[in-house]
């Protein structure tokens, strides 16, 4: 399939619904914790620079060292398995020598993933649903899942896994295996929920059990584990229509009164509720709807499976996530330490996001070309010349 480049398929709507996104998250780590303003502002900048430097290289380049990125995302997750630096009772990050800055190979996995398995499934799409084929996908996902859940780190895990699962689906996996997968994972999940919140459970750590008793049962934990829960909604719905301002000085404040630790990174949607009322919290929500819509929309007038699985990769990313972190505040799901795309501080996901959006702007800049059919009439009158 043939594909031009024309800077009129660039798509500008998806550049400025990111930077306006990114804005506001500017803003509100900015009333949370100036320090923190800054730098976030220069993850920015770096981030939309990397973006606009990939989205003008061919993405099919990079796919030619699909390997390459393979063993690259499996060597940084083992590295943080052996030499990673803890915190919150949780080993994720990796401290770069001589610059002191601290990075965290997990949020680039899930970009890396994207990338891997779009040149593996557009190679092997005639295949896909052959039970060895199957095989070898899940073999190859399994380290890079492995290695994030042993960190640990539920919440990009169970990430990575829909990210997966949405590619098989968008490659062409049989509808048979979808809805038998389905029909065995739904019940399985309901046995696991249940046995996690037994008191003698060994699947999952301790931390991660007492979220999800807060979650069903917000009272009995409401001065302990669901406190951070039980404050965003509080706040969210303090902020009524406009908000109570960016850099109030309200006692009664989320951010003034300490009522959620860390706001800046997985309640970052609270502070956006109190602060810019309903009007933020809608303007977010509707920015990371059109930013999901549009990664599809460019997958699908793409020019072959690979940049269309890329580009649906990445709406999965941004919209699945962007509701597991609004979810979490608005105390429809148990806490689970996601950040918000774009908007939550973290230079290593706020550089990854752009970073995959520039595989984005690239697939969308190179779009199907239709092949001049010749007419029936015509190839009649070619033979007779022959």
């Amino acid at each position: 399939m043939k594909s031009k480049i024309e800077l009129k398929n660039y798509s500008i709507v998806l550049v400025i619904c990111l930077i306006t996104l990114n804005v506001i998250g500017i803003f509100a780590i900015g009333s949370v914790k100036e320090s923190l303003q800054t730098k976030q502002i220069g993850g920015m900048i770096l981030g939309i620079f990397i973006m606009v430097l990939i989205s003008f290289f061919d993405y099919a380049f990079f796919l030619k060292f699909s390997w390459v990125i393979y063993f690259l995302n499996i060597g940084l997750l083992a590295a943080v398995e052996f030499f990673g630096k803890s915190s919150h009772n949780a080993q994720r990050w990796l401290l770069i020598p001589g610059i002191g800055v601290k990075f965290q190979p997990s949020e680039l996995a899930k970009i890396l993933l994207i990338l891997f398995f779009a040149k593996f499934i557009m190679v092997h799409k005639e295949r896909l649903n052959r039970p060895h084929i199957i095989f070898i996908m899940l073999a190859l996902a399994a380290p890079v899942v492995i290695l994030v859940l042993k960190q640990p780190d539920l919440s990009t895990t169970i990430m990575l896994i829909v990210i997966f699962c949405m590619l098989l689906f968008i490659g062409g996996l049989s509808r048979k295996i979808i809805f038998g997968v389905l029909a065995v994972t739904v019940p399985a999940a309901i046995i696991f929920l249940f046995l996690v919140m037994q008191p003698d459970q060994k699947i999952i750590e301790p931390y991660q059990q007492k979220r999800i008793l807060a979650w069903v049962d917000p009272e009995k934990y409401a001065l302990t584990d669901a406190w951070q829960m039980q404050n965003s909604i509080t706040a969210i719905g303090s902020g009524k229509l406009y908000g109570k301002g960016l850099n109030n000085n309200e006692v009664t404040s989320v951010v003034n009164g300490n009522y959620i630790s860390e706001a800046e990174n997985d309640f970052i949607f609270a502070v956006v509720g109190e602060e810019m009322g309903f009007i933020g919290c809608s303007a977010v929500i509707a920015l990371l709807v059109m930013i999901a819509g549009q990664c599809y929309y460019l997958g699908i007038r793409s020019r072959d499976l690979a940049g269309t699985l890329i580009c649906f990769g990445m709406g999965t990313l941004i919209g699945v996530q962007g509701f597991f972190n609004i979810a979490v505040a608005t105390g429809i799901m148990p806490n689970t330490g996601i950040p918000l795309p774009f908007v939550s501080y973290g230079l290593t996901s706020l550089v990854s996001n752009y970073l995959g959006m520039g595989f984005v702007l690239s697939a969308g800049l190179r779009r199907k070309e239709p092949e001049r059919k010749t007419t029936e009439i015509g190839q009649i009158g070619l033979e007779n010349n022959i």
